[in-house]
């Protein structure tokens, strides 16, 4: 009989109460969906013709997916069910499809993170076809029985959309229990509290000891451009510098160079201000260093996105919607002995044609890696990773000082889009030394391995190479490896657990198995490895658990830097079913609302580009800027509400706790840089920028600093491409020295992610003020909201004056209430135009989200 069994206690204090009946549940959702019983058949149409037929002869249905285990003998065709859990109108989680079945059995797991206003938790039953779903019906939940934290469990009826019985009375068979936030001693301490801590909870790559990160600003940092910052124990912060190093680890490897881009063009000069000797091949191209390498017989592999809008055949050539200079660059490296592969997005073949071609037109790989073998201890070599931002390609190189229109013949010498000024560009990147290295060399060889398994059209292999040009590393005695078992990482760490300079680091991703080979095919297996199962894919979607694990950990401010940040759509103030679901600014506007009542300082900096990539009027760019406002209101408005609730709302102000930020660089004028761009009149907008000698520093950062000890660097963007797993491919990492930590030190840790974060600071803001020590004070946030603001007025006057480095405020102004608009007289951007809030267009909302 349908019916469920609970338990009651006290409702948990991290339930928080909004309009109507909804509540937030804000922690862990535990379920199990175990099998359902008597579901209809929803292709008994089909059915009915497919017997029509069979008295002429064999028919089958065009519209079902055939499956291999399928008898010889006719079996009736029936539903294809499948379950997706779904909060505020948000799917959470999927079962796999299970073929003709009506009494289909998953026995599926899942622990979701969940921070959704809701009146239930809805489970829908569909059925799966090879042009899309049906929905057979639904199964709700009230939240009413899941706020006490205890298990509710049994069979309930699948009923209609709109609630009506359905024959022959269908049930589901699940159980779900809620955990809230506060009960959850995972989130309590911070990060890498005690001896016991185990980073981020099942997660496909484990935490690993014994590592060593080096912090990169920017593409590279001149010696004594950025001032000296103080560490602990007398030590000073070390700028990298990161296209420099990542050169001579290049020109330094013995055996292998490994690069996964999103973009790489072979041009690109790696050395061009160095700050040490330039070693020979220094001089050389990306392109020309690389077959150098290979020329010394280093195995030189390249996997690079394939833009299905570029094309390089006979009289057929386009360039491409990104630009990425893909088929340039294959060219380039055809008949060398450098292995250029060009990857499409390719989807699941289990996916529907309709979902099939959605990921390969949207989507892409946007991982940034370089692996390479460096020098161990000994005559031994190790695997050494560089991760982050930066695509080794045209547009990115620059400093912290981000100049507009000096040194184009020089520094930036064909490398610069517009015909008068370089495109200044900021970005976040790192290198990984130690056992999470190897993690990164496992995402290689997975993607690499599924590679060589794509077609194209005409059925035949994309190019004539083989997955065994990688190099078995386990049989080269002197590179060493981390062999199997719990201490199998030992071999390959670069320090002890003594060493104050220490790392503990884990690798995240979000890609799924339609990108990689080596994932189980068996759902048990699958989330034995800590991969979520979604419908019939196998998916790593651990960037986001990273992010949700350490927002919810943190105990005083989180900074953040971002090319994109947009989320939590189910919550907007409108378009709530845009399909940006990830959880990055609810925590966010959550984790602020709590401290608020709880009466504890904390505050939250983000800092983004002043618009996405592109023409900021293209309907593009213009609906991206549209989502980012809603979930800047979204936010907002949550901690409005907050601050009233509190008694606070005559002293404080929504912007105490959390802030927007951009970055842009005014230029005072040379009679050098005059003769150079007399004809930017050709183009309204450049020619403005020009006039004003002003233009956006283009943040393309996809890092998190919490609390001055963890760092969360990566490709990822703060979207749903990102995010979602299923999306687009993308890498991260997060670490922690475990000598810095607030549990550790019991008081503010000042190590390298202290001094990397200062020196971010001080990139942008010009100074370095007292209270900049202390980022989650009222004094900080305020000091920091003055120098933006008039930065802010300095970038939009007429005149040019000098500004206080580069971080202003963004263009919005904020209410008490939380109520995002536009700044009086800047409804668009100065000189380029386009809304600062942008507007919806028509565009598919998984283009833009």
């Amino acid at each position: 009989m349908a019916g469920d069994s609970t338990v009651h206690r006290e409702t948990p204090v991290n339930v928080v109460e909004v309009s109507g009946e909804a509540v937030f549940l804000h922690g862990e959702l535990d379920l199990w969906i175990l099998e359902a019983k008597s579901l209809p058949n929803m292709d008994l149409a089909t059915e009915r013709v497919r017997r029509c037929f069979n008295m002429f002869g064999s028919c089958t249905s065009p519209f079902k997916i055939r499956h291999k285990h399928s008898s010889k003998h006719h079996s009736i065709i029936t539903s294809d069910p499948y379950v997706s859990v779904c909060l505020a109108g948000a799917t959470i989680a999927q079962t796999r499809v299970i073929p003709n079945s009506e009494n289909p059995s998953w026995g599926e797991h899942f622990c979701v993170p969940v921070a959704h206003p809701v009146m239930k938790v809805e489970f829908h039953v569909k059925d799966n076809d090879i042009l899309g779903a049906q929905l057979i019906g639904v199964v709700g939940i009230s939240v009413e029985k899941l706020i006490s934290g205890n298990a509710v469990s049994g069979w309930f009826p699948i009923v209609g959309s709109q609630g009506n019985p359905l024959k022959p009375y269908p049930e589901l068979h699940v159980s779900i229990q809620f955990r809230p936030v506060g009960e959850n001693p995972l989130y309590k301490d911070g990060v890498g509290a005690g001896s016991g801590y185990l980073g981020v909870p099942n997660t496909y790559f484990p935490l690993h000891k014994g590592g060593s990160i080096t912090l990169y600003q920017d593409a590279h940092v001149p010696k004594g451009m950025l001032p000296e910052i103080l560490l602990d124990g007398g030590k000073f912060f070390q700028q990298g510098q990161c296209w420099e190093e990542i050169c001579h680890a290049m020109l330094e490897a013995h055996h292998l160079i490994y690069i996964i881009g999103w973009s790489i063009f072979h041009p690109v000069k790696l050395l061009r201000e160095p700050t040490k000797p330039v070693p020979a091949g220094g001089e050389l191209s990306l392109g020309e260093l690389l077959k150098y390498k290979s020329e010394e017989g280093v195995r030189v592999l390249m996997l690079i996105w394939d833009d299905k809008t570029s094309h390089d055949r006979l009289l057929f050539k386009t360039e491409g919607v990104m630009q990425t200079h893909d088929e340039e660059t294959r060219k380039f490296f055809k008949h060398s002995g450098v292995h250029c592969v060009l990857s499409p997005r390719y989807a699941s073949n289990k996916l529907s044609i309709f979902k099939q071609q959605v990921v390969g037109t949207l989507f892409t790989h946007h991982q940034k890696c370089v692996l390479l073998d460096t020098q161990a201890p000994g005559n031994n070599r190790k695997i050494t990773a560089f991760i982050g931002g930066l695509d080794l390609c045209d547009g990115r190189y620059d400093t912290p000082e981000h100049r507009l229109f000096s040194d184009l013949d020089t520094v930036f010498s064909n490398d610069f889009h517009n015909p008068t000024f370089q495109q200044p560009w900021h970005d976040l990147h790192c290198k990984v030394e130690g056992p999470a290295a190897y993690d990164i060399m496992t995402n290689f060889e997975q993607r690499w391995r599924k590679a060589a398994k794509w077609r194209d059209f005409r059925l035949k292999k994309v190019t004539h190479w083989h997955e065994d040009a990688l190099i078995r590393l386990d049989r080269i005695s002197w590179i060493i490896t981390p062999s199997s078992g719990p201490t199998g990482d030992h071999a390959v760490r670069v320090t002890t657990e003594e060493d104050p300079e220490t790392w503990h680091v884990q690798v995240f991703r979000s890609i799924d198995s339609g990108s990689v080979r080596g994932f189980p095919k068996l759902v048990q297996d699958a989330e034995a490895q800590n991969l979520v199962c979604g419908k019939n894919l196998k998916i790593d979607r651990s960037i986001h658990a990273a992010y949700v694990k350490a927002i919810r950990s943190a105990q005083h401010f989180i900074y953040i830097e971002n090319q994109y940040f947009l989320g939590s759509a189910y919550h907007w103030p409108s378009y709530k079913n845009a399909g940006a679901d990830n959880l990055i600014p609810m925590e966010l506007a959550l984790k602020i609302s709590s401290k608020i009542s709880a009466n504890e300082h904390f505050r939250v900096y983000i800092v983004v580009p002043m618009w996405p990539e592109g023409v900021p009027t293209s309907a593009s760019v213009q609906e991206i800027l549209f989502w980012q406002g809603q979930t800047m209101s979204m936010m907002y408005q949550i901690i409005g509400q907050a601050i009233n609730k509190a008694g606070l709302s005559d002293t404080h102000h929504p912007q105490d706790y959390l802030n927007f930020y951009c970055l842009g660089k005014r230029e005072a004028s040379s009679t050098e840089s005059s003769a150079q761009t007399s004809n930017s009149s050709e183009n309204r907008a450049l020619g403005l920028a020009q006039k004003f000698r002003r233009f956006m520093i283009y943040v393309h950062a996809k890092g998190m600093i919490v609390d001055d000890e963890y760092v969360l660097i990566g490709s990822a963007n703060i979207n749903q491409r990102s995010l979602d797993g299923s999306r687009d491919t993308e890498i991260a990492m997060g670490a922690y020295q475990p000598s810095s930590t607030w549990s550790g030190k019991k008081t503010h840790p000042h190590g390298q992610v202290y001094g990397y974060r200062m020196s971010l600071w001080a990139e942008h803001l010009g100074t370095l003020e007292d209270s900049f020590c202390q980022p989650e004070t009222l004094e900080c946030i305020r000091q920091v909201n003055s120098i933006a603001k008039n930065n802010w007025q300095i970038y939009a006057a007429d005149e040019n004056k000098e500004m206080t480095g580069h971080l202003m405020q963004y263009p919005i102004q904020v209410s008490k209430n939380g109520n995002v608009s536009t700044l009086p007289g800047h409804e668009c951007f100065p000189d380029v135009g386009g809304k600062v809030l942008g507007s919806p267009t028509n565009l598919p909302d998984a283009l833009t989200t």
